[in-house]
């Protein structure tokens, strides 16, 4: 899966994950490969990327969006910070 993390000021994140974890406004959610479309809302919180099984890389966002299309991940949040 492609997943592109931008925020008005630039992109934070490019490239190809196994699945991404993100703070949905009703809670924790997870986006895998081959997800279903999906359009959600995020709250600040920690979003977590997961690079394979194993590896991950770790961001603290403001609020924002989600969207999955075509086994693409677009987020768009107004601040993130690595962890």
């Amino acid at each position: 899966m492609i997943l592109e993390i931008l925020t008005p000021e630039k992109k934070i994140f490019s490239g190809e994950v196994y699945g991404v974890q993100m703070p949905g406004i009703n809670g924790l959610f997870e986006v895998l490969d081959k997800h279903a479309p999906l359009v959600s809302a995020l709250q600040s919180g920690k979003l977590k990327i997961l690079k394979d099984k194993l590896n991950t890389n770790s961001y603290t966002i403001k609020s924002g969006f989600v969207e999955v299309l075509n086994n693409k991940t677009t987020v768009l949040v107004e601040a993130a910070v690595e962890l």
